[in-house]
């Protein structure tokens, strides 16, 4: 395999990698309980999805 015969300077290696950095998940509002979570998943505070109930929950004292 072929290998680089010139150093890459610092700002063309940065330039690179500049597109490697993580994103922040966006959140919605369930419609039923109004707990933030991700669109398309089953809300971790109901356990619905799409108006229908699909995971059991424990109630959290408080």
């Amino acid at each position: 395999m072929a290998n680089p015969t010139h150093r890459h300077t610092r700002s063309r290696r940065d330039k690179r990698r500049a597109n490697w950095k993580g994103e922040i998940p966006q959140l919605v509002a369930c419609p039923e309980c109004g707990e933030p979570r991700m669109p398309h998943r089953v809300c971790p505070g109901c356990g619905t999805y799409n108006k229908r109930k699909i995971l059991e929950t424990v109630e959290k004292e408080g």
